[in-house]
């Protein structure tokens, strides 16, 4: 069964059960998905890989959004918006903790030969490859110039 395949199963599993955040939720990955699987080049079905990506900007941009709602003291909407990146992130694979991606981005260091700032470039090619969906590219970067610094 593929991502897609298991979010509309679980659509269907929340309108019976009246699940109003998670049905919303929902319908906005599945919209998503939809629009991808129509645009001119792409494939009748997404992989699960693609699937994974979509949902993971979708988690991104709504606790982007929550961070800016809860600045403005709209908590009912700051609220809102973390029903949604919570049923969000339970499709998307559990994050590295720091010690798994400090672990990780040593590795991809030593494979690159990258000796200082200079080779960056290179080990964030390979590490957000990688590492996509396990950790967020801020972080990424951010252990990137701490090690090579």
């Amino acid at each position: 069964m593929t991502l897609f395949d298991q979010i509309s199963n679980d659509l269907k599993e929340a309108m019976k059960a009246r699940e109003k955040e998670k049905l919303e939720a929902l319908r906005g990955i599945k919209k998503v998905m939809l629009e991808a699987r129509s645009e001119k080049g792409a494939g009748a079905e997404l992989s699960d890989k693609e699937s994974l990506k979509i949902i993971a900007k979708l988690a991104k941009q709504g606790s982007d959004s929550a961070t800016l709602f809860k600045e403005q003291g709209r908590m009912d909407l700051y609220e809102q918006e973390m029903a949604q990146v919570a049923v969000f992130e339970t499709y998307l694979p559990v994050k590295m903790s720091d010690e798994e991606l400090t672990a990780a981005v040593k590795a991809i260091i030593a494979e690159t030969g990258a000796v200082s700032m200079k080779d960056m470039g290179k080990v964030m090619g390979v590490a957000s490859k990688k590492l996509a969906g396990q950790a967020d590219g801020k972080d990424i970067s951010a252990k990137v110039k701490s090690l090579l610094g």
